[in-house]
């Protein structure tokens, strides 16, 4: 979507309010890598774009007292898998890198790695096959679907769990 200057300006700043209008140099923009000129207020920081993307991902995925939800959350260091019956509002069976039984030794406990996401992925099937859960709804909380995402997701797989 192609936004003029006075559009960002009129959107962003208080003219509707009746505040002091910002001058144009500083809503006007800052060169991009490709070199053409992009407006600040324009370019979205990448936690607004995985929120973004999240919801979408959540409107279309749910879970049910028979498909539950697998929900990923993926931070710098570590990563956390939930399975949830969104029904009920209840979380069914949860684990993530912190976890004493999976890393005994805090020295080893590296969650930042795909062998420990995917060492995730098998406790949370095992877990959930214990409960009697066989058939669940992968949720990638809005990240990719590569990497420490896509290694837990393999992990489940193995684990006996059928997405």
């Amino acid at each position: 979507m192609q936004c003029s200057v006075s559009t960002i300006q009129h959107m962003f700043t208080g003219l509707h309010f009746g505040l002091p209008q910002p001058s144009r140099a500083s809503l006007s923009a800052r060169p991009s890598r490709a070199g053409c000129v992009t407006p600040l207020a324009a370019v979205l920081n990448r936690k607004e774009a995985n929120r973004k993307r999240h919801y979408r991902i959540r409107n279309k995925v749910s879970g049910s007292p028979e498909r539950p939800r697998l929900a990923v959350h993926r931070s710098n260091n570590h990563i956390y898998a939930q399975v949830i019956d969104d029904l009920a509002g209840h979380t069914l069976a949860s684990c993530n890198t912190l976890s004493k039984e999976l890393f005994p030794d805090p020295e080893t406990r590296n969650g930042g790695t795909k062998d420990a996401a995917e060492a995730v992925g098998k406790k949370i099937a095992e877990i959930c096959l214990a409960k009697g859960i066989q058939k669940v709804c992968y949720d990638r909380g809005g990240h990719v679907y590569h990497g420490r995402v896509k290694a837990l997701a393999d992990g489940a797989r193995e684990g006996g769990l059928d997405f």
